[in-house]
């Protein structure tokens, strides 16, 4: 066995090691057809039927919530922020937004170039550090629908719950905290996540929606940015990343060993604990960036008494075999990205590395 990195990059990041060898040991040859699931036709039964099978994972770890179609999408979320509004967002209609930090604000720049858009709460006053409260949202009329992002990645906030919002469909990036914990489909028209975190590999992103609001989209858009396309065709409409599609169904088969949903969230709260309690309990020599109420189980931020000190950190860690700590070049300081297949025993290592790099420093 290879000696594993302490792997705690924010994404492509760290993917389960029994899927990692799962997927080596069928990677020639799958289910005897002589040929990798990269080879064969996204036409022939083999290949479809793990494209299915993936698909109805997705929903039975949801608890098979009825009227709901799950599409394998490609561009990722960065795709889905201009698509949505373009399939979703009608003339006199307005789009409303709820402002989280960085992924939050480009989901609403590209909503922007194609229609109205409403702010209809925003956290940017406290320079995103905590979530704005969203219990009482007031929205325009004629609202097609309110988006957020349930997780930020870069700031390190993510939703304990999910505002009502009527008959207004919701809808939720998920891409950095999808399945770290269970929740109720039922609340949302749509979710999607970029798979990179969470799900999979990069290259697929999966969109699960209501199929009222996935069945019908304007001719005048092009055919590959039609929601509808995907729908109609199971996703099937051009190749899709076939591998990628493969190792999440894998993923997904993991989660289930682990317990479900519920047994995920159980690991990770454990995980984020021990990180959080480390952090707090240094007499301030780490600071937490987020408000203690609005912290994410995901993606852990925190600082240092000055930025010297935070690149001697980063050094002595990448010594130590530990990778990704570095926090986004666009808020500086540190970030432990502690998604579900980063293990325990990593974060137990990086705690003990943090007591030990405060005793020679502090």
């Amino acid at each position: 066995m290879t000696n594993r990195a302490y792997n705690f990059n924010a994404g492509p990041a760290a993917l389960p090691l029994e899927v990692l060898e799962r997927a080596q040991a069928e990677f020639v040859d799958f289910r005897n057809t002589g040929m990798s699931i990269m080879e064969m036709s996204h036409r022939g039964a083999v290949y479809e039927s793990v494209h299915n099978e993936a698909q109805e994972r997705l929903l039975s770890l949801l608890g098979n919530p009825k009227g709901y179609k799950v599409l394998f999408l490609q561009g990722g979320a960065s795709t889905q922020f201009a698509m949505l509004p373009m399939n979703l967002l009608g003339a006199g209609q307005t789009a409303s937004y709820v402002m989280t930090g960085s992924w939050a604000k480009k989901a609403l720049s590209e909503a922007k170039l194609i229609g109205e858009t409403h702010i209809a709460a925003s956290s940017e006053a406290d320079k995103y550090m905590k979530l704005p409260d969203v219990s009482n949202l007031s929205l325009p009329d004629r609202t097609a629908y309110v988006h957020l992002t349930s997780n930020e990645t870069i700031e390190g906030t993510q939703f304990k719950s999910f505002p009502d919002t009527g008959s207004v469909p919701l809808i939720a990036d998920m891409s950095s905290d999808i399945f770290c914990k269970p929740f109720d489909l039922n609340q949302f028209g749509m979710i999607y996540a970029g798979a990179q975190k969470n799900l999979g590999p990069s290259g697929i992103t999966v969109v699960i929606a209501r199929e009222e609001l996935v069945s019908e989209s304007p001719k005048t858009i092009p055919t590959m940015l039609r929601y509808s396309t995907h729908t109609e065709n199971n996703s099937l409409y051009n190749t899709p990343p076939s591998f990628s599609v493969y190792m999440v169904n894998e993923v997904l088969k993991w989660i289930e060993e682990q317990g479900g949903l519920k047994g995920i969230e159980q690991k990770n709260i454990e995980k984020a604990e021990l990180l959080y309690n480390t952090i707090d309990s240094s007499g301030d020599f780490y600071r937490g960036c987020v408000d203690a109420a609005d912290r994410s189980l995901m993606n852990v931020t925190f600082r240092l008494a000055s930025e010297e000190l935070e690149k001697q950190f980063i050094k002595a860690s990448e010594q130590e075999g530990f990778v990704g700590l570095k926090g986004h070049r666009s808020v500086g300081g540190l970030r432990a990205s502690i998604y579900n297949a980063a293990p325990y025993e990593s974060v137990k290592a990086l705690t003990d590395f943090m007591s030990h790099f405060q005793k020679t420093n502090g």
